[in-house]
């Protein structure tokens, strides 16, 4: 059975990650690789967060991608649902690196980001749309 309970909030969290995702993209265009970074693990967050919150009726208090995906992979029933543990690392490393460390991103690594980023997406998009034809 589905949860649909929090309608409201999950689209404003699935519209705010598809914003952070846009903001990715531009800052990309201009060539600013931290904040593509940070933008985009922004966005996956807040995507897995929303899937959570549809899913099982809270919002997640942590910023960890790979505990984000644990908790959703609990609450469906797909064990397709597996993503590079390595690849998560990274994604979410742009978390604190682009805001607190001195590190910065390169092209190649924004570009690196926003391949994960598109394949985290069609895989919560494909859980998501066999969920809901379930």
């Amino acid at each position: 059975m589905l949860i649909y309970m929090h309608k409201e909030e999950v689209e404003l969290f699935l519209k705010r990650a598809k914003n952070f995702l846009d903001g990715a993209k531009e800052r990309y265009q201009k060539e600013d690789w931290d904040l593509t970074c940070f933008m985009a693990e922004q966005s996956v967050q807040l995507l897995l967060k929303s899937i959570i919150l549809e899913r099982g009726g809270e919002f997640p208090r942590t910023h960890s991608l790979r505990q984000l995906f644990s908790i959703l992979s609990n609450l469906i029933d797909n064990s397709e649902f597996k993503y590079d543990r390595k690849s998560l690392l990274f994604l979410e490393s742009a978390y604190l690196n682009a805001r607190y460390i001195n590190f910065s991103y390169n092209k190649e690594d924004a570009e690196e980001i926003l391949k994960i980023v598109d394949e985290v997406i069609k895989l919560v998009r494909n859980v998501r749309n066999n969920e809901n034809s379930s």
